[in-house]
This record gives C-alpha cells, structure tokens and sequence, in this order.
C-alpha cells in the first residue's frame, strides 16, 4: 500500500515538474512581432474596419523597395518605400470599412529578387482601447468562497480541515496494522 501511494505520488510530482518546466520555455508571442528575422512586422497587428495598419521588414536590404499587398483584407496593393538608415521598408494601408472580423496575410514582395515576406493582420470589432472586461460575480446559487457570510465559511474550512485530519489518521492506523 505505501510503495503504491509513494509511486503515485512520486508520478504526481514528476509531472507536475514537467508541466511547469514545459510552461517556464514556451517563448512568448507578442502583437505586432512575427516570428521569424526579416518577416514582414504589422503594427498595429489588431485593428477594426477603418483604421491604418502601417508594415515593415528588414527582408529587402537597405535600399530596396517593395509592393505590398492587402488584398486579402479588400485593401489591394500599396507602396513600401525604404526607410531612414535603419534597412527597414515601410509601407501604409487603410484596412476598408467593409473588412469582416478574421486573420488576414498581408505580403510584401521586394523589388530586386522577388523575394516574399508575409505576416498577419487581425481585423476585430472592437480595439484594444474600447474592450469591455465583465465586472461582479456569476449568480450560480452555490455561494463563493467568501461568501455573504464569513462565520459560515470558516465553519466549513473548519469542517474540511477536521475530516482531512480524520482521514489521514484512519489511514495511518489502517497501515500500521492497529485497524479501524
């Protein structure tokens, strides 16, 4: 019985460990930024219908140029002239009034080699800026953990913590061989 709840416990931990080092090396991902070097950047990478979405990318050298093109979202093509010393085209578009909510792939191809680079446009309902964020508690009839009274609450926490040692107890004279 002990070496059964010592290997299940000792599994519990073993994947709890691997659970968090999995989540401790995930990379994270943030709006606006593409994965790979010398993608094509969309800022903002959310917008509603209406709004301009400027994109760059240091993936056509320092002088080039490149076409554009947001079709996908019903914007069509635009110019990405190079940027101020710093190797980046920069090009701007109008995301249409008509554009229905979804991910959008906006390209950039580069004037000299024909060479493509793609990233992703959000189009939403709401911005960022006007989002609504729910306020106050769920009314599900079971009460919450500091519910509308605290001396019934610790009642119950009292309860619990009385049955766990109970338990606990019964258990270890049930292993030691004592019984019930």
């Amino acid at each position: 019985m002990r070496r059964t709840a010592r290997l299940l416990t000792g599994t519990a931990l073993a994947a709890a460990a691997v659970g968090l080092t999995t989540a401790a090396t995930a990379v994270p991902v943030y709006a606006g930024e593409t994965a790979a070097p010398g993608g094509l950047k969309v800022y903002p990478s959310s917008v509603v219908p209406g709004d301009r979405a400027m994109v760059t990318t240091a993936a056509c050298g320092g002088g080039g140029s490149a076409a554009g093109d947001a079709s996908a979202v019903g914007a069509g093509t635009f110019p990405l002239a190079p940027g101020t010393g710093d190797g980046e085209a920069t090009g701007h578009f109008e995301v249409p009034p008509s554009a229905q909510p979804g991910t959008y792939e906006i390209v950039a191809t580069c004037g000299d080699d024909e060479r493509r680079v793609t990233g992703d446009l959000v189009v939403t309902l709401t911005s960022a800026a006007e989002q609504v964020y729910p306020k106050g508690s769920v009314k599900t009839g079971v009460g919450g953990a500091l519910g509308p009274d605290p001396v019934q609450t610790a009642a119950g926490v009292a309860a619990l913590a009385v049955a766990a040692a109970g338990g606990t107890w019964l258990l270890h004279r049930r292993a030691r061989g004592d019984g019930i």
